[in-house]
């Protein structure tokens, strides 16, 4: 078959004109016979094309041209060119997968040339082998039979150029014979490059871990040698024998981004041995068993049977809630609200319109009082009132001295948005009590409704860790929230936060600025600590570090400026899963009075374990500037792993059991000095939450 494409082509060319008049004749005359040969292009029906639009045959035409010069640039191994097409064009927008006149695929080419880079290049785009390769006799014939063909043409050429007189078509055709002279070069070198080639070592650093009680992940390595052949995919084994008899499954990984993979589906309890092996195109090199040699899916609290701390929580939690609304929808406080319709939640773009309502109360100054300030921003663009202000308003004009303990109140109110009506009714009940605290507190309701109707949209954000506050006795309480809808909107302006910092007249002089001024002056710290407030963690075990400082009113913690919704922390492993052999282990660390110098047995997973905590710990020494001979009586706590959503654990590094918590004047040497802030334990907790 490819003997008769090869004599079509020869005929093909002589019907059509000379070829090619570049010096470089490879490119285009690879690009004229690969552009008529192409298999998913050798039956189109001239008829049918001409009936689609103008439109796509230049679409497709284009995609053709690119689908040629990726062939063309693996050929010439020109890595950025090859790199530019895979960012432009999609891997079914170039044909990736479909072989060209010669059988060959771009991957193909780039193995036999022994071009990893670009061989790699390919592979993470979603490239595949030729499937007409099915095995290394079929691989051998085939290059055979392009190198034979290939020489069969150029000697065709070498005599006609010889035979023949100086002319035109002599001309061209010392051309051509350029060109099947460097494809002949080409197909030797592939030829070549299989020959020499050999199966590749096993893969490196196999390590098998405990991702569950019922998985276990394997990662691996290249191999040191690759024996003159990219690697093109790997293969993992398990089995509950240590001589792999019988095998319990496999599994072939040929998305080489991520060396790594996690066998599901297995009994707790049970070993399972593992070994990975690695494949080029000359077959399947040894397998190289993990290291330990074998994991027993497991979780640490499987050591005492302990069940999940949160389990069910917040379903009781909504079922209390749920309990607590039925006992009062029948209560006095209600009843001028039974026939009000449930207010539904405003759109943005039509609460937003509430800004600039003449009826709007938002406030243009601060007088000596407490008050809600709510915080919208997109981009670079904050929202303000058609008088270029954020929007305030007023909580309590006689309350200038903000109780730690109503702060943390309204924190928690926050959590609860959408039942601010039903708050307020309840707590009206018992104002005839004169409680100070419960009239602050229902003022503070109040005024969240209010700015919740000017809004008209209920979520108000997210309640900055502080209120801002001046000498006037002016406090103010900050919400903050993200718009992040492109959607414009009618009669409101988003103002650069730049263009109302510079240009909002200031009332105060900068000695003593109002807490407006001073809002304006830190809001994009307070933007940025929002956003960085958000931010998850990838998933794996970390080592936290546990700091606490108390005051008068409140305990506070340490946290990192980068990421405040988190303890002080650094990465141990990406795998979040401690075994029960591992934490049976650590058990026994934390039961023995004087350190171990000896490290666990070599080739197990608490070896393993304990290496890592060892690079860990120094590296979060080093981050929360704390000397590490200063640590040497630091301990591991020991009662439980903290599990975040199943993808992230925390293990806990804690001070001495006198320095975990500062007094106030306390001078203590485990506290960092920069790049660090305290919080308020309930705002952390808040923002744990969140």
């Amino acid at each position: 078959k490819m003997t008769q494409q090869m004599r079509d082509l020869q005929l093909a060319q002589a019907r059509k004109p000379p070829g090619p008049s570049s010096p470089n004749a490879a490119k285009r005359l690879y690009r004229n016979l690969s552009g008529k040969f192409r298999v998913n292009y050798t039956s189109f029906d001239e008829g049918s094309l001409a009936g689609r639009g103008e439109k796509e045959k230049l679409r497709k035409s284009y995609l053709f041209q690119s689908n040629a010069a990726l062939f063309e640039a693996v050929e010439l191994q020109d890595l950025d060119r090859v790199q530019e097409l895979l960012k432009q064009y999609s891997p079914e927008e170039l044909d990736l997968n479909t072989p060209n006149s010669e059988g060959l695929l771009p991957l193909d080419i780039a193995i036999m040339t022994n071009n990893a880079p670009i061989a790699r290049a390919l592979l993470q785009a979603g490239g595949k082998e030729s499937p007409h390769f099915v095995s290394l006799e079929s691989r051998s014939l085939h290059l055979s039979t392009l190198v034979r063909e290939a020489e069969q043409r150029v000697n065709e050429l070498t005599a006609q150029v010889v035979n023949e007189a100086p002319n035109t078509d002599c001309s061209e055709k010392e051309k051509q014979l350029k060109a099947w002279e460097w494809r002949y070069r080409l197909y030797k070198r592939m030829k070549a490059g299989f020959e020499h080639a050999r199966v590749p070592d096993a893969p490196t650093n196999v390590h098998l871990s405990v991702a569950s009680s019922s998985s276990v992940q394997v990662t691996f390595w290249e191999p040191l040698s690759v024996n003159s052949a990219v690697v093109t995919k790997y293969k993992v084994e398990w089995s509950c024998s240590p001589t792999f008899s019988p095998r319990l499954g496999e599994a072939v990984i040929d998305k080489l981004k991520n060396l790594h993979f996690t066998i599901r589906g297995l009994v707790s309890g049970t070993a399972y041995y593992v070994q990975v092996s690695a494949y080029n195109m000359k077959g399947w090199g040894p397998p190289q068993a993990s290291v330990p040699p074998f994991a027993i899916p497991s979780n640490w609290r499987e050591y005492d049977g302990r069940a999940p701390r949160r389990r069910g929580q917040a379903e009781a939690l909504d079922h209390l809630l749920g309990q607590v609304k039925t006992v009062h929808q029948h209560c006095v406080c209600h009843e001028p609200c039974k026939n009000q319709p449930r207010s539904r939640k405003h759109s943005v773009s039509k609460s937003l319109k509430h800004l600039f309502h003449p009826g709007s109360k938002f406030l243009k100054m601060l007088k000596r009082g407490l008050y809600l300030t709510a915080i919208f921003y997109k981009d670079d663009n904050i929202l303000v009132t058609h008088e270029d202000q954020i929007p305030v308003v007023e909580i309590d004009d006689t309350y200038s001295c903000l109780l730690m303990q109503d702060f943390l109140w309204f924190t928690k109110v926050s959590c609860m948005w959408d039942e601010i009506l039903w708050l307020r009714q309840c707590v009206t009940v018992s104002q005839s009590s004169c409680s100070c605290i419960l009239q602050t507190r229902f003022k503070m309701l109040l005024a969240i409704s209010q700015m919740q109707g000017l809004l008209g949209i209920q979520d108000l954000g997210q309640v900055f860790f502080e209120p801002v506050k001046d000498k006037q006795g002016n406090i103010l309480i900050v919400t903050l929230k993200e718009v992040k809808t492109n959607q414009t909107f009618e009669s409101v302006r988003w103002v650069p936060i730049c263009k109302l910092q510079t240009s909002r007249k200031s009332v105060s002089s900068p000695e003593e600025p109002t807490a407006l001024d001073t809002l304006l002056i830190s809001i994009q710290d307070k933007l940025a600590y929002h956003q960085r407030s958000s931010h998850a963690l990838s998933p794996g075990l970390y080592l936290g570090y546990l700091k606490l400082c108390s005051a008068v009113d409140q305990i506070r913690v340490l946290v990192p400026e980068r990421l405040p919704n988190i303890l002080c922390h650094v990465k141990i492993r990406s795998n979040p899963n401690i075994s029960r052999e591992e934490w049976e282990w650590l058990q026994k660390m934390a039961s023995v009075e004087e350190p171990i110098a000896a490290e666990p047995e070599a080739e197990t997973s608490q070896n393993h374990l304990f290496q890592e905590l060892q690079v860990a710990i120094k590296e979060l020494m080093t981050l929360v500037n704390i000397p590490l001979q200063e640590a040497k009586d630091f301990r591991l706590y020991s009662q439980e792993v903290l599990d975040f959503g199943g993808q992230v654990s925390f293990l806990l590094l804690l001070p001495p059991s006198d320095d975990v918590c500062t007094a106030p004047g306390q001078n203590n040497p485990y506290t960092p000095r920069s790049g660090f802030l305290t919080l308020p334990l309930q705002i952390f907790e808040l923002g744990e939450e969140r």
